[in-house]
């Protein structure tokens, strides 16, 4: 008998037996099957440099991973409200601490602050009920939308300027944190944190527990815009495709 076929086997049984360690490229995250994000979108000015034209009055979009011609539900989560639109291109290149370029006419039917313009993109499939009974009011609305002035008469009414002052001062401050990923165990998240310290230089990591099996990574609480974007732009170099940015988390 040829022991030294014997050993090679159990010694090759014994290795695949043995529980690794996961690999940095290889971290077990949880993702959506249906695309979804939170973040803060950029409004679209003639003022941008080197961004292709979109209309003021259009339901489009600039994304950049989304296919173009995608429909979207894009949501202002401070008032719920809603309204759907259209990826017109995910070629146009910016920052991507911004989950999107929006129009003005998006931006003024969502209410959104200027100053904090945060959004909630869902991606909603084609064959969606949903986008087949809407598909024909969209095409309809949006070519009125874009033949129709920007601006119209507009009346002062002192009561609604005093209730905006008001919703104004009651507004909270600025509070968000950027969501790297959520992971099964623990252990994996302490990895993912001990990475993120090394490779971005960020250190106001925490680990938020939402059950015994999902663990969330977080960056921050930040107080200001400017701090947030410099900490999200940082994690571009470990290439997350879908980094979230989450209020009051």
């Amino acid at each position: 008998m040829n022991y030294n076929y014997i050993i090679i086997f159990f010694l090759s049984v014994t290795l695949l037996s043995c529980k690794q360690l996961p690999q940095s490229k290889n971290l077990n995250i949880e993702f959506q099957e249906r695309y979804t994000n939170s973040g803060f979108a950029l409004i679209y000015t003639s003022e941008l440099n080197n961004i292709k034209k979109l209309e003021e009055r259009s339901l489009n979009i600039f994304h950049q991973s989304l296919k173009k011609r995608s429909i979207v539900k894009i949501s202002n989560p401070n008032n719920g409200k809603f309204l759907i639109a259209e990826v017109k291109s995910n070629k146009v290149k910016f920052s991507n601490f911004y989950n999107s370029i929006l129009s003005k006419r998006i931006a003024d039917e969502l209410e959104l602050n200027l100053n904090e313009p945060f959004i909630e993109i869902m991606l909603v499939p084609k064959n969606s009920t949903f986008v087949a009974k809407k598909a024909k009011m969209f095409e309809e609305e949006r070519s009125v939308a874009e033949k129709a002035p920007v601006d119209g008469i507009q009346i002062n009414d002192l009561n609604l300027n005093e209730s905006k002052k008001k919703k104004q001062k009651n507004e909270k401050t600025f509070n968000y944190s950027i969501k790297v990923a959520d992971f099964y165990y623990l252990d994996t998240a302490k990895i993912m944190v001990d990475r993120i310290k090394v490779e971005a230089s960020i250190k106001n990591l925490t680990i938020k527990k939402l059950s015994n099996t999902k663990y969330r990574v977080l960056i921050g609480p930040f107080n200001d815009i400017k701090s947030l974007k410099n900490s999200f732009e940082k994690m571009s170099t470990l290439n997350f495709e879908n980094l979230e940015i989450l209020k009051n988390a």
